[in-house]
């Protein structure tokens, strides 16, 4: 192979416009975490887009640059466990979401608008639901109490979702790879659900695979299976856990606070099978041959990159699972009531068009646009030398919010 496996997911941004005020900010949630955030500005700016990411850091997503130059300032922030898969709570995450949106407010902006691309479309979306509701959620998925009900959530003024895919949990229900017949054997294969297999309609890469309706019926129950098989082991282990801290509570011993705080990480092999990455006549697009990670799913499913491969009980129950985590885009979505705009990436290989459509359903937005641009999911562009897809959705993105909040 002359290309490594994860070529095109980075970008490089361009440059920022030479009057560009940047600083560095340093916030305390309402439960006492510390999040660090880059607010960068230019001259008369009275609106503040967000870009945030639940487990990625953004600070130089090639949006910012175009988006400074329309004249808007741009808040990029991470949450407390960007870069770290292993203890990512969403409902943590939206604690880290509404520290940056008091910031903001506090600094007098006219407008706040939030911009989620990829997974911060269901972070957003998510946060959206639970600021404007008085019954906000109490536990995460796993039963840990969370103080969304006491933390100041400011509404947005507007919210911009760019190439959002259902939410981490519903992206990883369509790519685990349910031929695992062994889950401490990251080789172990059950042959009649290997996507890999030409007996199954595989083929060789980059030729498109084609797979039989029966054969895509039983792979996605499975899917659904191997999922709920790991919800049960977390929900074991978040047992096991609970019964120690009562045992401390109630004797003092040391070896219950023990087994109370030892860590049980689960390790989830194989999260690169999704059959629409290699069978493109599967609610077709514009979009090339492979995943996210990569032009071969085929090698990549059994690599070390991969979604939610290795995580705690509460952070699978919370993000990563597609049965159990809330942050799911489509159950947000009528909670989204603020003007909204959904830009779509032809050549999406992690929201694909019915995805996209089930989404746009979804919204509970009054003022609603959607349009589509030509892009791939980090928005690189489709071809050589034709404009990527994040310059042609910042050209979108501009005009929808001039036309609603001011610009510099």
């Amino acid at each position: 192979m002359s290309e490594r496996l994860g070529a095109g997911r980075y970008l490089a941004a361009g440059e920022r416009p030479d009057s560009t005020a940047t600083s560095v900010h340093e916030l305390t949630t309402v439960d006492g975490a510390t999040v660090r955030g880059v607010l960068s500005t230019v001259a008369g700016a009275r609106t503040v887009v967000s870009l945030m990411h639940p487990r990625q850091d953004l600070t130089h997503h090639p949006l910012v640059p175009l988006l400074l130059a329309a004249g808007v300032a741009v808040w990029t922030q991470h949450t407390r466990s960007v870069n770290n898969d292993l203890n990512l709570v969403h409902e943590q995450a939206l604690l880290d979401v509404a520290a940056g949106q008091v910031f903001l407010r506090e600094r007098g902006f006219d407008a706040r608008v939030l911009l989620g691309h990829s997974g911060g479309g269901a972070l957003f979306a998510y946060y959206c639901e639970q600021a404007a509701r008085a019954d906000r959620v109490e536990t995460t998925p796993g039963g840990r109490p969370v103080e969304l009900a006491e933390a100041e959530m400011p509404v947005p003024d507007g919210v911009v979702f760019l190439a959002p895919h259902p939410g981490q949990g519903k992206l990883l229900l369509a790519c685990i790879d349910p031929a695992v017949a062994d889950e401490t054997d990251p080789m172990s294969v059950r042959p009649d659900l290997n996507l890999f297999a030409p007996a199954n309609g595989f083929a060789e890469p980059p030729e498109s695979a084609h797979y039989a309706p029966e054969f895509l019926d039983a792979y996605r129950a499975a899917q659904h299976d191997r999922v709920a098989r790991i919800d049960a082991v977390a929900r074991e282990y978040l047992a096991q856990a609970t019964s120690a801290r009562k045992a401390f509570k109630a004797g003092g011993r040391a070896e219950d606070r023990r087994r109370s705080l030892a860590p049980r990480i689960i390790t989830v092999f194989r999260t690169d099978a999704d059959p629409r990455t290699v069978d493109l006549t599967l609610d077709p697009s514009e979009r090339p041959y492979g995943s996210l990670f990569g032009k071969r799913p085929d090698l990549i499913d059994y690599g070390l990159v991969g979604f939610g491969r290795l995580t705690t009980p509460e952070a699978w129950l919370s993000t990563w699972s597609g049965l159990s985590s809330r942050a799911d885009f489509v159950r947000c979505g009528p909670g989204v009531t603020v003007p909204t705009l959904f830009v779509e990436l032809t050549g999406d290989q992690a929201a694909f068009p019915a995805d996209s459509r089930r989404m746009i359903a979804s919204l509970g937005a009054p003022d609603l646009t959607t349009t589509s641009v030509r892009g791939l999911h980090f928005g690189g562009a489709l071809a050589e030398g034709e404009p990527t897809g994040n310059e042609l959705a910042a050209a979108e993105i501009t005009a929808w919010l001039g036309k609603r909040f001011p610009l510099a």
